[in-house]
């Protein structure tokens, strides 16, 4: 007899209502089962009180939802609710909010849930305090803490909103995601759910175990440890750190590459690589540049800059290899020279400059079939020098500014003391030229002799002293008895004009006019959705709201409103 009286009062009153709210049909909230009915008007003035019996929670329909809950407080007039106790409400197969309070409006179909809240898709369940729910636009939103979890993550943040059609959380405000291989915190991050996929806005910092990644906007693949950034991004990666316009990352290759404006970093040996691409090979512990390429290193506190078409670094820490190839130059302060490649061994500390290499000590020019610089391996300064066949060393008469100062032989053999070079052998069919002066700078003489060998003593790159060894022959000749053509060795060649002065003039033309690639995302807004979709084979639903959730701009999504209600409960 309970039930009987029960549905006498409520479903004549719920037949009125209908009729009467002939505009809202189809948009009415429906009583399934209302168990114990009561009335407060002295409390809730106009409503309707539903409480559970002792088989069976309230239960009301709208649209495609259902809601459990202990107590009711209906108005019916305004279409709303107010659900308390163990509430659930059910949209299709995969939706379940559940919570301990809840506010409904089935006018804007909009709900706010609160104490306890959580909501589930079936695959991810999502937690918070409170939490607004826009059935019409099909988005769910928190401001006051909440997590999400699936299969792969446990995501954290202040803010958040779901959008259920796309399947995709946006994250706001200390937005942190942990898993058993990696943390990312990030100010702003777009995640996925199907994928796996997250899109970072924001000071983003992802930490594996073995690599750190900074970015101020990049996407990553949480399944495979993938990703790139396009905004002051930075990877520190296996004693490496790379950063550039746009870094690339694969964990599971042991890869990074990077485009435009790139720093690669050697943390151990102190090496600075800049490059306008680059990629590194963490297995093979090894870099490779191009475009604009160059190293730097520090040598006696002076930086060494060496540039080539394309840069190669190779080996363990202790054991580095440098090559640098085609077109290749350096520079430092006292020392330059360019060949058609360089290869340094940080094992030996010998520098090879080799196809047509030219050097500059100071003002001193030597060329040979090959040059090597070879360095103190304890003290890592330039120890010495060799110009293996053909060695030829020019230098133009300080004083005059017209003659030069010529020796060769077929090896020079140079010694490097505290970074300057001041001996010089030259051995096997040696000849010199030099101009001669007194203390008054005034010409004696131009001496031309040789010899089996040659020992040139310098001071600040001039020659101080000859020492000739083994049946010396020659004479010094007054400037007049000696004609021009006389005064240049055989094989001579001043190329004094080539001469690297700084570190710009290690680059050429086509270096200093090269056009950057044009990053993606960068300077324009993209339709993270639709890479998305493109990404992941995945198809993206569009949201059917007027929102751009799917661009930069939409990052910071509104909070809905929910007509509140007072009640005592």
């Amino acid at each position: 007899m309970k039930k009987f009286t029960f549905f006498l009062l409520v479903f004549p009153y719920f037949l009125v209502f209908s009729q009467d709210q002939t505009p809202n049909e189809g948009r009415l909230i429906n009583i399934i089962y209302g168990a114990n009915f009561t009335k407060d008007e002295a409390q809730f003035p106009g409503a309707s009180i539903f409480s559970k019996d002792d088989e069976r929670q309230v239960q009301f329909e709208h649209q495609g939802a259902d809601l459990w809950c202990d107590i009711a407080v209906f108005y019916s007039k305004e279409n709303r609710l107010r659900a308390i106790g163990n509430v659930r409400l059910q949209q299709g197969d995969s939706i379940e909010m559940n919570s301990g309070k809840m506010d409904y409006n089935g006018n804007t179909k909009l709900a706010r849930a609160w104490q306890n809240v959580d909501l589930s898709d079936g695959k991810m369940t999502l937690t918070t305090d409170t939490l607004y729910f826009n059935r019409e636009k099909q988005q769910s939103f928190y401001n006051s803490g909440g997590k999400v979890v699936d299969s792969a993550n446990v995501l954290t943040s202040k803010i958040g909103t779901y959008f259920m059609e796309l399947k995709k959380v946006q994250f706001q405000d200390s937005v942190h995601i942990d898993n058993p291989e990696y943390t990312i915190d990030s100010k702003q991050l777009d995640y996925y759910r199907l994928s796996k996929n997250a899109y970072m806005y924001g000071p983003s910092t992802i930490v594996g175990k073995e690599y750190e990644i900074y970015c101020e906007r990049g996407f990553y693949d949480t399944k495979i440890e993938q990703g790139y950034g396009v905004k002051n991004t930075t990877i520190n990666y296996n004693n490496r750190i790379i950063e550039g316009d746009s870094v690339y990352f694969d964990k599971a290759s042991s890869f990074a590459s990077a485009t435009n404006n790139i720093i690669v970093t050697d943390t151990i040996n102190k090496g600075v690589i800049r490059a306008h691409y680059a990629e590194v090979f963490k297995e093979k512990d090894s870099v490779f540049a191009t475009r604009r390429a160059v190293s730097i290193s520090l040598v006696q506190q002076d930086s060494l800059y060496m540039h080539g078409d394309t840069l190669m670094v190779t080996g363990k820490p202790e054991a580095r290899i440098l090559r640098a190839f085609h077109n290749a130059k350096f520079y430092k302060t006292d020392l330059s020279g360019k060949c058609d490649s360089i290869h340094f061994d940080e094992k030996t500390g010998i520098t090879q400059l080799i196809t047509n290499p030219i050097l500059w000590s100071v003002d001193n020019q030597m060329t040979g079939d090959s040059i090597h610089l070879i360095s103190n391996l304890e003290t890592e300064k330039l120890d010495s020098l060799k110009v293996i066949n053909n060695a030829f060393i020019i230098a133009l008469d300080t004083i005059s500014q017209t003659g030069y100062d010529q020796a060769k032989g077929k090896d020079l053999f140079g010694k490097f003391i505290e970074n300057e070079l001041k001996i010089i052998d030259l051995v096997k069919n040696t000849e010199v030229i030099y101009y001669v002066y007194n203390d008054q700078q005034e010409l004696i003489g131009i001496n031309k002799a040789i010899c089996s060998k040659i020992r040139l003593l310098m001071e600040n790159s001039d020659i101080e002293d000859i020492t000739f060894y083994t049946n010396p022959d020659g004479d010094i000749f007054p400037e007049g008895e000696l004609p021009e053509e006389s005064r240049k060795l055989k094989g001579f060649i001043w190329r004094g004009e080539e001469r690297i002065m700084g570190k710009d003039d290690i680059f050429d033309e086509d270096d200093n006019n090269l056009q950057l690639v044009k990053i993606r995302g960068i300077e324009e807004e993209m339709n993270i959705d639709a890479e998305e979709s493109e990404r992941s084979g995945l198809p993206i639903v569009p949201n059917n709201s007027d929102s751009k959730s799917n661009n930069k701009k939409a990052l910071k999504p509104k909070r809905p409103t929910v007509q509140k209600v007072k009640t005592g409960f």
